[in-house]
């Protein structure tokens, strides 16, 4: 289990987030949802071990995270970053390739296991005829593909995703949610996601943690947490909150004042 436990963490002075806690259980889809500003992110960097919290601990498998090296984590922690920064003009095999860098023996060559978990995650990531194409030269949308795949590739326990459908279309969105989805309840894997998609965190995630300027508003099951009150506590926003005709998970409409006035 990847445990924080009442986290404060700061950029010098200011506190981005504050006596944050949340469990990553294995089996179990955790979204984070918040306005622009909440320490979403931070929360997730944190959990990677890239920043130390001030106050409160965070722990990977009952060792505290602190005290595990980088190549430690890289093989118990996999990470989707917002912005991937690719300036070398890598193909987009050998990039995902070398996720699984952290997995492999003490030479660092890949092995024909290695070379077909790539082929075969390129596949599931809808990047089948890919292989040759340059990172840098991929759209948006073809590109954060390309960095969950990498994400995958590693088959480590514990994902953390940073607005991993950003850039995508409808279709891919709900595709790579689903394949994080499958590895909870297939592969034992747990995982984190942020996004600002409402009906995507209520569709996919088993819990919802709502941070409001760095602070948690609400954690638990998305029925529990996405209702008209708290969500308006969080954005100022009223929503409609009633069910998806299909899933019956909730389903948020926001209601504009615009529409509100109308007669």
């Amino acid at each position: 289990m990847l445990e924080a436990r009442e986290v404060t963490i700061k950029y010098g002075p200011c506190e981005v987030v504050r006596g944050v806690s949340l469990r990553v259980e294995t089996g179990k889809l955790t979204a984070i949802v918040g306005p622009n500003g909440a320490g979403k992110s931070t929360l997730l960097r944190a959990l990677n071990g890239t920043l130390r919290p001030v106050i409160g601990d965070i722990s990977l498998d009952e060792q505290p995270l602190g005290t595990l090296s980088r190549r430690n984590i890289g093989q118990r922690i996999a990470v989707v970053a917002q912005e991937a920064e690719l300036r070398f003009p890598v193909t987009v095999f050998a990039f995902v390739l070398g996720g699984r860098y952290a997995q492999t023996g003490a030479w660092g060559w890949e092995t024909e296991q290695d070379v077909a978990l790539t082929r075969a995650v390129l596949e599931e990531t809808d990047l089948r005829g890919y292989d040759t194409r340059l990172m840098n030269k991929l759209s948006g949308g073809e590109r954060q593909r390309a960095v969950l795949a990498r994400a995958l590739v590693t088959e480590a326990p514990y994902l953390l995703l940073d607005e991993p459908t950003a850039n995508l279309d409808l279709a891919h969105q709900a595709q790579l949610l689903a394949l994080v989805r499958l590895r909870c309840d297939e592969r034992r894997a747990g995982a984190v996601f942020v996004t600002h998609d409402l009906n995507l965190a209520a569709e996919f995630a088993d819990e919802i943690l709502l941070l409001k300027q760095g602070r948690s508003l609400a954690a638990g099951p998305p029925r529990q947490v996405l209702t008209p009150q708290l969500l308006h506590e969080l954005f100022g926003l009223e929503v409609i909150v009633d069910a998806h005709p299909i899933t019956d998970a909730p389903r948020i409409t926001p209601v504009h004042a615009l529409h509100r006035h109308n007669p």
